[in-house]
């Protein structure tokens, strides 16, 4: 599986609209996705103290277009990108994706 950080507000009009684009996609073309064993570390650094977020799980099996790891930040460690728009067929769920008191997230599955 794959997962995507997002705003609960873009996640809804995803919903409405039958297929998920967040507003960067635009400007990158792809979208950021993570392993479940990368979650958290990327909440913590990209999203930290945000209280308004959601977890998609997106099932790769179900897009149409490419997924790619890869680290375009000069990193060693690899991320799925996903290369088109993500149908809401294949979001398997949308999880409440809180931080902690102290602003940080952590999170189990």
């Amino acid at each position: 599986m794959l997962y995507h950080i997002t705003t609960r507000t873009e996640a809804e009009r995803a919903a409405a609209n039958g297929e998920y684009e967040p507003a960067a996609f635009a400007r990158e073309g792809f979208i950021h996705c993570s392993y479940r064993d990368q979650v958290v570390a990327v909440a913590n650094r990209l999203f930290r103290g945000r209280p308004d977020l959601v977890l998609l799980e997106i099932d790769p099996a179900k897009l149409t277009c490419r997924v790619v790891d890869e680290n375009l930040e000069g990193g060693t460690e690899l991320y799925p990108h996903v290369y088109g728009r993500v149908p809401t067929m294949a979001i398997v769920r949308m999880l409440s994706f809180d931080c902690g008191p102290d602003g940080r997230f952590a999170w189990t599955l």
